[in-house]
Order: C-alpha cells, then structure tokens, then sequence
C-alpha cells in the first residue's frame, strides 16, 4: 500500500477564493453548481464538503441498481475538477461547459471520472487509511498533508497477454459429430511496469468532524495493470486528549477545588483547544459531583459551524491531607453549625 508520511501544514484551515457572480451559463448542458449542490458565491471549503459527501453517496459501487450511478458519478467528478479550480471555475461562470470545451479548457465529458462507463473493467483494491486527528482540529479545522508512495503504471517493452477471458471452441471430429471445449483466449497488450511515485495529497480536517468518517480520494488506490486504479479513504480517528472528552458535539472535563474553595467559593480561567480562556465562578458551595453547563463552549456542529455544543464540567473536592486538632475541630462545628446528619440506606433507591 505504499508509505505513508504525515505533516501539518501552517497555514489558516480555510481558504476562501472570489470568484465572478455572472448570470448562469446557458452554453453548457450541465449546471456543476446544482449538481454539488451549492450556491454560486460557495466557497472552495463548501465546495470540498459538498464533493465528499457526494462522492460516498453516489459512488457507483454503492448504487449497483441504479442505471444512471455512472452518470451521476461522472458529472459529479466533472462539476468537482472545474469548481474547485479558480481559473476553470473563472471560465465556466464566464461561458459555461461550452467555453470549456472550445479551447480554453480541454472536453470534460470524461473529465473527473474515476470509472469509465464498461463497469466489466478490473479494478484495484481499494485502500482505508486511518488518519488520526486531534482534539484541536476538530475544534478549529486544520489542512493535513500526507505524501504516498503510489505504485504507478508505466509502458515497458515488449507485448503481455491481457484480457484473458473463457470463450466456447467447436471442433468438428467427423460427419455430424462435434465437440464443444472451453479455452482461455489472450489479447496482446502493451506490456506494463509498476513504478512508485511519490503522491502529496492534503486531506483538510473540518471543523466538527466526526470520528469514522472518510475523506475519499478517487482513484488514488492500489493501481490495476489491465484496468483502473481503486479508492483511497482516509477515515478519520480522533485521539484522545488530556483535558476534554468529546461525547458529541459537547466536551466534557473534571475540575479539582479544594475544600476551601469548594465551601467559600472561587473564580478560574480553563484553557480551551484553541487557546481562548473559559471563565468559571461559583459564590456558592460545590457539592463533589457539580456540574456546570457553559453553553456555546463545546465543539462546532459538523454540518452547521455556526452551532455549537456544550462544555460540561464535574467538579471533585480535594480534602486536607493533614488531619485536625482538637481546637480546630471545635472551631469547625461552631463556624458550620452543622449537627450529625448520619444515614443508613440503599443509595441506587433514590432516597
């Protein structure tokens, strides 16, 4: 599966490009924005998201009952190469598919079509690699760059047999006597030689993202001398971090105050993912086992960036290691007031 190598990259996790706002062509047949989806002001971001999506859903080996799933599947790739092209997607809102075709751009009929319309065509295996992600970049976005050793298809010389298939022989042994045998019939091919080549590919890591899901990348996977190459899907793992536990969209984490604290009252700053401080005060007693919701302190919502969950966070009491004197017990029951408050019961009863 070649060798993988993962770096994060410095610059801002999103990258938004303008592009012209001109009427909808109406020199070529397909409208790429209706087909991903999205609006004509999208942003290159919408417009990735948009394609992965899509791009698992419409997938033709996930619609085998569909006649139609490599049309689709081809208009898709087709709508995806010049939209997220600033100089394609330029020339498209200028004069549609038509001026695409008519030497500014070369003919996107096949275009950005992983599988051609013979589904009888070998194919590599697909491959699935887990990308682990942190806590931080699912909070705030980050592009990811992971460089692969792609093995490579490449004419060598010479001619090899290739699609090699069963076909049906009739011999005649006499009058009116036959005999019918199955042998294995070879066309010549190029012949061919697999050579790595290093791949960059950047996987950006949205805001939200949700643990197993898969980024795809068509055609990226293992090669096939005699047809076309599989997928690539990186499937997101999220690791875990030392402070939040993501359950949702809502982070959770355990707070210690001491018993001073917990009695008088106290005021703190907890560090988020992105570094902004959350500020906590209580000026009332903590019982171990509080909560506190800060609403709008959780993770953003995968589908919607401007909704976010909650941070939830469960306070522990620390008590005095060193025990008491005398006196300071007694000045402790006078300063509490607080008689003998000894139960006995079963506590999963609810009592």
């Amino acid at each position: 599966t070649g060798l993988w190598n993962k770096g994060r990259l410095c610059h801002p996790p999103f990258h938004l490009l303008l592009f012209s706002l001109s009427p909808l062509p109406t020199l070529g047949r397909r409208d790429f924005y209706k087909i991903l989806g999205v609006s004509r002001g999208a942003s290159i971001k919408d417009i990735k998201k948009a394609y992965r999506k899509l791009a698992l859903q419409l997938h033709p080996d996930r619609n085998p009952d569909d006649p139609r799933a490599q049309e689709k599947f081809q208009d898709l790739g087709a709508a995806y190469e010049v939209l997220s092209d600033e100089e394609k997607r330029k020339q498209y809102d200028a004069y549609g598919e038509e001026g695409l075709k008519d030497g500014h751009q070369r003919d996107f009929t096949t275009s950005g079509n992983p599988r051609q319309q013979d589904r009888n065509i070998p194919r590599g295996s697909d491959i699935i690699v887990d990308l682990e992600v942190t806590l931080e970049e699912v909070y705030s976005g980050n592009f990811v760059e992971v460089v692969r050793n792609k093995p490579v298809a490449r004419q060598a010389p010479g001619k090899r047999k290739c699609n090699c298939r069963q076909e049906m022989r009739t011999t005649q042994l006499g009058p009116g006597r036959f005999q019918m045998t199955q042998e294995v019939v070879c066309d010549e091919c190029p012949n061919v030689k697999l050579v790595n080549e290093e791949r960059t590919l950047e996987v950006e890591i949205e805001p939200g993202v949700r643990d197993g899901m898969e980024y795809p990348f068509i055609g990226e996977g293992e090669p096939h001398v005699d047809g076309e190459p599989g997928d690539l899907r990186f499937r997101i793992k999220v690791l875990k971090h030392p402070v939040f536990e993501r359950r949702g969209d809502d982070l959770y984490t355990n707070v210690t105050i001491s018993l001073v604290e917990a009695l008088t009252g106290f005021e703190m700053d907890i560090a988020h993912l992105d570094g902004h401080k959350v500020h906590v005060a209580r000026d009332k007693i903590t019982k171990p086992g509080a909560k506190l919701w800060k609403k709008g302190e959780g993770l953003p919502n995968f589908d919607n960036n401007n909704i976010k969950g909650s941070l939830i966070i469960t306070f522990d009491v620390e008590f005095p290691k060193e025990q008491l004197t005398n006196e300071q017990r007694e000045g402790l029951k006078q300063l509490l007031k607080q008689g003998s408050v000894q139960k006995v019961y079963n506590g999963l009863q609810g009592y």
